[in-house]
C-alpha cells in the first residue's frame, strides 16, 4: 500500500457491537437513507430542530441544524456548538449529541464542515485544519447573534477528529467559555505522523512526494482525483479492528447517511497536503483557564491523542475514561456516551 494511502486510511474517523456479517449492501443503504430529511436518530419529542445557515469568514456558507429545547422557562440560554465526527456529517453523530443535549435544557447546534454535506465550498470533500477551526468559530458567530441565546455562555463540542479542532478554536477564540471533545482524534498529528507516531522520516518524504505529483495530475486533468483508500464495501475478515469498527458505524444501517464522506464517497488524494506541517494543539495550554472536559473509550484505539491533550493542557482538565467503550462507541451509544456528565460540566462552566 502507497504510504499517502496508508496516512489517508488512518484519518477515517470512522461499538464494541459485533459488525453484520451478513452486510448490506451500499446500494441498499442508499436507498434507505437517501432523504434530506434522513437522521441516524429519532428526533426527541421535547426537543424543535430548525435548518439554518450561516457564513464562516473565508465565505463559505455553513449549513447546520438548530435543537431548541420546547417549553423552556429561560429566556437567555446556554448554547452549544457540535461537529464531527471527520468525514461525517449533521445527521449522524454531532446531531445525536445536539438532540440529546436539548432534551437537557441547551439549544444545541449540529453543522457541517466547510467542503462537506450540505455545507458550500468548491471543491468538495476537502478538509482543512485552518478552515475546520474557522468553521467552530463561525458557528459562535452564529449562536451569539440569536436573541434566545446569552452569546456569554457559549461552549464547543468536538467528536473524533473534530475534538482536535474544537481545542484549537477554543485556544484561539476566547468567546467560546468551556470545550468537550469525546473518541479525539489529532488530524494535523495522524496525517503528518501516523498511527502511533509510526511513520518515519523516509515514508513521510515519500508520502509527501507523491502528493506533490498528484497536485501535477490534478492540475492537468482540471479536477480533484479522489482518494482511492476508502472503507471498503465489504469485509473480508482480515482488516484492523478499528476498520470493522468504523465499517459498523459508517457502512451499516446503524450509522449510514447518503452524505457522508466515510459512508458513500471519499476525500480528495491531496487532502493530507494542509495537515502534514500544521500542528493545531501548540497552543492548547492557552485554553486555560477555561475549563476541558476530554472523554475517551478504555478500549479505543484512539485514546493516546486524548491522553496526550490532557497532559499537555493547563487547569482545569478532566480526563474521563469510559469502562469498556471503543472509539466508535461515543457516536451514537447512548448507554456509554456519558451525557450526564457533559450536562452537569457545561451548567457548571456556562454560568
Amino acid at each position: 500500500m502507497k504510504i499517502a494511502a496508508t496516512l489517508m486510511i488512518l484519518s477515517f474517523l470512522f461499538s464494541d457491537k459485533s459488525f453484520a456479517q451478513n452486510v448490506q449492501s451500499n446500494q441498499h443503504l442508499k436507498k434507505m437513507k437517501t432523504s434530506a430529511d434522513s437522521h441516524t436518530f429519532q428526533l426527541s419529542d421535547k426537543v424543535t430542530r430548525t435548518k439554518v445557515n450561516f457564513k464562516n469568514r473565508y465565505g463559505i456558507t455553513l449549513s447546520g441544524e438548530l435543537y431548541v429545547p420546547k417549553n423552556s422557562v429561560d429566556n437567555l440560554h446556554s448554547a452549544l456548538a457540535i461537529s464531527g465526527p471527520f468525514g461525517a456529517v449533521k445527521e449522524q453523530s454531532s446531531g445525536l449529541y445536539a438532540n440529546q443535549l436539548a432534551e437537557r435544557g441547551f439549544i444545541a447546534l449540529a453543522f457541517d464542515p466547510s467542503y462537506t454535506g450540505e455545507s458550500s465550498g468548491e471543491p468538495r470533500n476537502v478538509a482543512s485544519p485552518d478552515i475546520n477551526t474557522e468553521d467552530f468559530s463561525a458557528a459562535v458567530d452564529f449562536l451569539g447573534l440569536q436573541t434566545n441565546i446569552d452569546r456569554n455562555k457559549i461552549g464547543i463540542i468536538g467528536i473524533c477528529g473534530f475534538a482536535g479542532f474544537a481545542l484549537n478554536a477554543t485556544a484561539i477564540d476566547k468567546r467560546i467559555k468551556a470545550v468537550v471533545t469525546t473518541s479525539m482524534y489529532d488530524m494535523t498529528r495522524v496525517m503528518s505522523k501516523g498511527y502511533n507516531d509510526a511513520v518515519t522520516p523516509e515514508q513521510r518524504t515519500q508520502a509527501l512526494e507523491q502528493l506533490s505529483q498528484q497536485r501535477w495530475k490534478d492540475a492537468a486533468s482540471g479536477k480533484y482525483a479522489p482518494s482511492s483508500n476508502n472503507l471498503p464495501e465489504k469485509l473480508v475478515g482480515n482488516e484492523p479492528q478499528f476498520v470493522k469498527e468504523y465499517f459498523d458505524y459508517y457502512k451499516t444501517a446503524r450509522g449510514f447517511h447518503s452524505r457522508s464522506i466515510n459512508s458513500n464517497s471519499s476525500w480528495t488524494a491531496t487532502s493530507p497536503i494542509s495537515f502534514m506541517n500544521m500542528p493545531i494543539l501548540t497552543y492548547i495550554r492557552e485554553i486555560a483557564p477555561r475549563p476541558m472536559l476530554i472523554i475517551a473509550g478504555e478500549n479505543a484505539h484512539s485514546r493516546y491523542f486524548s491522553e496526550d491533550a490532557y497532559k499537555a493542557a493547563a487547569q482545569p482538565k478532566e480526563l474521563m475514561i469510559i469502562p469498556d467503550a471503543v472509539h466508535v462507541d461515543l457516536y451514537d451509544q447512548l448507554d456509554k456516551i456519558p451525557f450526564d456528565k457533559l450536562t452537569a460540566f457545561f451548567k457548571a462552566n456556562l454560568k
